[in-house]
């Protein structure tokens, strides 16, 4: 009777309604004393909504208060949505960090770029290996993905079995390992699997992701028949395409020139583990300067548009050390992430600018193919380890919702869409919301961490809209005004419809707004602030239609 009080938990911090930000908590025991399993901790990138901001984190509030019974930080993968939060959290959650070789050489570099490397235990994961935290155990279970080394977590407990799949694909021929363990899983399903909590990215699609194989082929053709330069921008964590179009310019009699530190430090990790061997030569950026046009293939990070990053410079012809000219050819062998179209199509413009040829993905031409599943791959996850029970994560509303549809349509009826902040009990069934906790979003806002919700990016998007208005007055203890009223203004039209001053318009509706309050009234530093932040905002409203944002200094003399 006691053993059936305990129950297993999913409470997701981060990763389900979003693209990003992935931090899955798993709890096995009784409420009050429940020990927990951290899936992943990882970042999203900010946008044109949170200026200022490049990086954000899921809030772990609700387990840094419980870090006393958080015994492992799981890592299924090494892509930055779900390892990039570890360097700015983990040190403060006190757990390990577990990790397959890749994953850990990635994690090790960042935390040392932190500084927190002596604050964080790292431990590497032998794909396949199978931990022991207490009544629960974790087998990693390698999948194919578009990374090394990614895997799926079976998750056993007193109660039952979940799989949590992580990012996959089923790629029955990947340009690197691992291969996809379909006898392992198929063992799962035979023992009984409770539930399976599963990538939904793609769930609104049917058919198939095509193999890295395709890829390789149209890679290969365009290498090798270009007059010019090649440059080709993929996400640097994507060594199986690295590696590819390393090979693809070694067939074609070019060398590979490499722009870009995060593409480097990948690089070199997929040495380390022994995925790239000496055959796979690399040149810096120094070498794109003596080699002949049609020897070159530059490999360079800027998928996304990045301001910083290689591409966006030679874009804008400001790079130090490349360039490219009419007749180069770019291929962007990505895809792009929701929210960085503008910035891809930008530059992509600014090369065509250029004269240069962009090639980006589509049916006719393959540089491309997505890491995550469609619906003929969920299909058959789901036929290897026969689930009662789906929970779909890893995407926006649609994709969940378009996962739900689908797994009932292959016969699984009990499917519940998670929510960031909400807990639901899993296992044993049926699915069900137990609890809401706080969730939300932290800002890495320069060198701090800040509140996403009542943090400074808040103001900094109403400031984008309304501009700032700061008027001065100087007063002495009895109300009189000592000096005209001061105005500094930022992101206000300089000048009104009758072609007035926009600055001395406000000024002379915060004169007399002093001028019409009491000797008394103006003795009350409040009232004056109120009054002429009223009066400011209420003459900009009538000239310009907008309220911006006023402050009122008042200096005693």
């Amino acid at each position: 009777m006691t053993e059936l009080c305990k129950d297993l938990v999913l409470l997701p911090l981060g990763g389900t309604g979003e693209i990003g930000m992935n931090l899955y908590l798993y709890g096995w025991g009784r409420q009050e004393d429940r020990r927990w399993l951290m899936v992943d901790c990882g970042v999203m990138f900010g946008d044109e909504r949170t200026p200022g901001v490049e990086v954000i984190l899921p809030d772990p509030a609700f387990i840094e208060e419980r870090r006393g019974r958080l015994d492992a930080i799981l890592v299924t993968h090494a892509h930055e949505d779900h390892i990039g939060a570890i360097p700015w959290l983990a040190w403060r959650l006190e757990a390990p960090v577990y990790a397959t070789p890749f994953a850990a050489i990635l994690i090790r570099q960042k935390l040392v770029e932190a500084g927190w490397e002596d604050e964080v235990e790292l431990k590497e994961v032998t794909p396949g290996e199978k931990l022991t935290f207490g009544e629960m155990a974790v087998e990693y279970i390698p999948v194919t993905h578009s990374l090394p080394e990614p895997n799926s977590l079976a998750i056993f407990t007193p109660a039952g079995t979940v799989i949590h799949t992580g990012d996959f694909k089923i790629d029955e021929s990947p340009v690197i390992p691992p291969e996809f363990s379909f006898g392992r899983l198929r063992e799962l399903g035979d023992a009984g699997v409770e539930v399976l909590v599963c990538d939904s990215t793609n769930a609104g699609k049917e058919g198939r992701s095509p193999s890295e194989t395709e890829v390789r082929q149209t890679l290969e053709r365009l290498i090798s028949e270009a007059p010019g330069r090649v440059a080709v921008t993929t996400f640097s964590s994507h060594v199986g395409r690295i590696k590819v179009i390393s090979e693809a310019a070694r067939a074609a009699g070019r060398e590979v020139v490499v722009a870009g530190f995060a593409m480097r430090r990948v690089i070199e990790a997929a040495r380390e583990v022994g995925l790239l061997n000496s055959g796979h030569s690399f040149l810096d950026e120094e070498a794109f300067g003596y080699l002949p046009r049609e020897k070159v293939v530059l490999l360079c990070t800027g998928s996304q548009g990045e301001a910083r990053a290689a591409l966006s410079r030679i874009a804008d012809d400001v790079h130090p050390r490349i360039a490219l000219e009419r007749g180069d050819m770019v291929i962007f062998s990505s895809f792009t992430i929701p929210g960085n179209e503008k910035a891809v199509g930008s530059v992509m413009n600014r090369l065509a600018a250029l004269g240069v040829d962009v090639i980006v993905n589509s049916p006719e031409l393959l540089v491309h193919t997505s890491g995550h599943p469609r619906r003929e791959e969920l299909g058959t996850y789901y036929d290897l380890v026969r689930p009662k029970r789906l929970v779909p994560m890893h995407g926006e509303m649609i994709h969940m919702l378009k996962h739900a549809e689908f797994a009932r349509s292959r016969g699984i009826e009990d499917v519940l869409l998670p929510q960031d902040g909400r807990m639901m009990r899993i296992v044993p069934g049926p699915l069900e919301v137990v609890e809401e906790v706080r969730s939300g979003q932290l800002h890495v806002d320069g060198r701090l961490v800040v509140p996403g919700d009542k943090g400074p990016v808040r103001a900094r998007r109403k400031l984008s809209f309304v501009g700032i208005v700061v008027i001065s007055v100087a007063l002495d203890s009895k109300g009189n005004v000592r000096g005209p009223a001061q105005i500094i203004t930022e992101g206000l039209p300089e000048k009104t419809l009758e072609d007035e001053y926009f600055e001395d318009l406000l000024l002379d509706a915060a004169d007399d707004a002093l001028d019409q309050m009491s000797r008394a009234r103006r003795r009350i530093d409040e009232a004056v602030i109120e009054t002429l932040r009223l009066a400011v905002r209420r003459a900009a409203a009538a000239e310009w239609g907008k309220k911006p944002i006023v402050h009122v200094i008042v200096q005693r003399v």
